[in-house]
């Protein structure tokens, strides 16, 4: 295969730098000879280059007119390049240490990258640091990239050669037309589609190997199977330092690890996805429901409940079947009609708005329901609470005229950001996802629905005075409308998405739902699907996550444990049991004839916000000794003062008075 570089007949051609000035420079000019002619400092600290906002190797030949944009490492675009010339490396050590090893693909992923490898005996935990070790001295050796072009003969005989079956089967698979490249650091290469730094050097020393995992050759259960090794890297030691440190805190976090700490809930293989909660639990999530409920029952939301199982040809008529059918459960009765485990409850709630007729001054006319969906999804990405095959949404479906879009749509984004705000969460980011390829309902319908988001966006945005962040996701919208995504970060600076806005002008006129307007016309009402937690499970999970388990007061399942010193404080801490179940908190008592420190560890373990420690001299004084959660201090009060103090701390923020 020839080099671009004889591609182009053109003498000369015009790069355009990011200050807007241009320059004219002979076709087949590099990258590396522009910096070089501007200043031997920027050909130095320049790693690669970006034309037209893709990067591309700094010795690339400049073939026609456009922008460029000098990469050096530090920059946000050369992270995903020190990955990805990590990864070679890591290829190259494994190479090195075990021959004989075929290196098969090894791309950048989220927060890293990863190889994987054919190898006869399986790695061990101690091979790790081998490779790093090794990793380190190619990196130190600093040899260049540099690419070659060959024919698909020579690099199919080339990698027979060497015995790399499963690389030959990638240069099959690469399609007639396109370039088939090479890249060597020094004396080693592999077949790669680019682009790389200038040298191996330019990696650093920030770079951490993770762990080992199996993996099937191209994600296919019958092919054989491999070794995969994960790794990270960043351009400053720094930058690995605190990812490192965030990983260590989310593993401690874990909603799973607390779960079982705070007996909240299990899992077992008899219901893959499906929660099993235990009574503090389920207490949890019930409070989060009763504030929900609240919330909603003061902005005008009807709650109803529909079926959980519908008839198939119901979600033929809405779509769900041809646009959603693989995620959906499905039983045939006796009688041969196949019935669906609902994945939606908004064909549910259409069908509860066609009962009676309904005029244009019943709209907006808002429907709730706290609806268990039954979603299939591959055991592979099951995981605790946050993606589960069963789950309760916290769904809601406005029917309105065209005109009320704007106005219904923020009265849910203040509301949604009220209630994350509630629960601690003040850095949003809402992003607009655009129609699918795959969806219902004519381009003009989907026209509306876009402008109509898009202009909820900029309004949402004048409003926050930037404060939101905002993003545009092309083709991620659902089938039947495009929709706005509420992201929220949590305690260590993770990403988690939870409520939406949907515009739909497509559903309710698929299921035969009408208003009478003004003129006494038929109108198909617009509909706003819109759901703030999501998942009440996933964000139950979320908020273990975010709070490490120290939850609020409002929100702990248990608020507080009475522990006894000496048995002879037994009927005293009854008492106070009973007087702070009088005051609406969730309390138990600890009478086990163990030592308090004990009692107070255990119950430390599980979270529990409040220990309240009673004695005899407490019990005759009518006192308590108030510990908290993460202190080591504690604090003594008279009981009804100790008492009145805690239920105003566990009010749930909805309730509190205005102060």
């Amino acid at each position: 295969m020839s080099d671009p570089r004889s591609d182009s007949n053109i003498s000369e051609v015009t790069i355009t730098f990011p200050d807007g000035k241009t320059r004219l420079v002979a076709s087949g000019t590099t990258g590396l000879e522009v910096a070089k002619s501007i200043s031997p400092s920027l050909a130095k600290r320049t790693v690669a280059m970006s034309l037209d906002g893709a990067l591309a190797d700094l010795a690339d030949p400049i073939t026609r007119d456009v922008s460029i944009k000098f990469v050096s490492r530090t920059d946000p675009e050369a992270l995903e390049l020190i990955r990805h010339d990590a990864a070679h490396v890591m290829a190259e050590a494994v190479q090195s240490l075990w021959p004989g090893t075929q290196v098969t693909i090894g791309p950048v992923i989220d927060n890293g990258f990863f190889y994987d490898f054919a190898k006869e005996q399986p790695f061990e935990p101690e091979d790790i640091p081998k490779i790093e070790k090794k990793m380190a001295e190619i990196i130190a050796r600093n040899a260049p990239f540099t690419k070659q072009f060959w024919s698909r003969e020579k690099a199919k005989q080339v990698f027979r050669d060497k015995g790399e079956t499963f690389k030959i089967e990638l240069v099959d698979a690469i399609p007639a037309g396109e370039d088939l490249k090479i890249y060597y650091q020094g004396d080693w290469f592999d077949l790669c589609r680019g682009p790389h730094m200038t040298s191996t050097g330019q990696i650093g020393r920030a770079f951490k190997l993770m762990k080992f995992a199996g993996a099937y050759w191209r994600g296919d259960s019958n092919n054989p199977q491999l070794q995969r090794i994960y790794g990270t890297a960043f351009a400053t030691e720094e930058e690995l330092k605190d990812y490192l440190h965030r990983l260590e805190e989310a593993e401690r976090r874990d909603h799973r690890k607390l779960g079982r700490e705070m007996d909240l809930f299990h899992f077992q293989e008899e219901a893959p996805g499906s929660v099993f909660w235990h009574p503090k639990g389920w207490t949890l999530f019930q409070t989060l429901i009763g504030y929900m409920r609240r919330r909603l029952d003061r902005e005008g939301y009807q709650e109803v409940n529909s079926p959980d199982m519908m008839e198939k040809h119901f979600w033929e008529l809405s779509g769900h079947w041809e646009n959603y059918g693989e995620n959906m459960f499905t039983t045939v009765l006796p009688d041969e009609r196949v019935f669906c485990c609902k994945p939606m409850n908004c064909p549910g709630h259409v069908q509860i708005f066609k009962h009676g007729l309904k005029s244009y001054r019943d709209l907006p006319l808002k429907i709730a329901e706290f609806g268990k969906v039954h979603r299939y999804e591959p055991s592979g990405a099951l995981h605790g609470m946050l993606r589960v095959r069963h789950f309760t949404q916290d769904d809601a479906h406005i029917f309105i005229t065209e005109d009320q879009i704007m106005e219904e749509c923020l009265k849910i984004n203040d509301l949604m950001l009220s209630i994350y705000n509630d629960f601690g969460f003040e850095d949003i980011f809402i992003k607009l996802s655009t129609r699918p390829e795959k969806r219902v309902g004519a381009d003009e319908l989907w026209d509306k629905a876009e402008k109509a988001l898009q202009d909820v966006l900029d309004e949402v945005t004048k409003r926050s005075n930037g404060r939101i962040r905002t993003a545009l996701q092309p083709g991620e919208g659902a089938f039947y409308g495009p929709k706005l995504e509420y992201v929220l970060k949590d305690a260590i600076g993770r990403e988690w998405q939870c409520g939406t806005t949907q515009v739909d002008f497509n559903l309710a006129g698929r299921l035969g739902a009408f208003y009478i307007d003004e003129h006494s016309q038929k109108k198909t009402p617009v509909m706003i699907h819109r759901a703030m937690f999501g998942s009440l499970e996933r964000f139950t999970g979320i908020l273990i996550e975010n709070y490490a388990g120290h939850f609020p007061l409002w929100l702990a399942p248990l608020q507080i444990v009475v522990a006894p010193i000496v048995s002879d404080a037994n009927d005293y801490a009854l008492e106070v049991v009973e007087k702070a179940k009088a005051a609406g908190l969730r309390v138990e008592s600890d009478l086990r004839n163990e030592k308090i420190n004990l009692k107070v560890r255990e119950h430390s373990l599980a979270k529990v916000p409040v220990i309240l420690v009673v004695g005899k001299r407490e019990a005759e004084e009518k006192k308590v000794s108030i510990r908290r959660l993460g202190s080591q201090d504690q604090s003594v009060m008279g009981l009804d003062e100790a008492l009145a103090s805690l239920s105003t701390e566990a009010t749930p923020p909805d309730q509190k008075k205005p102060s």
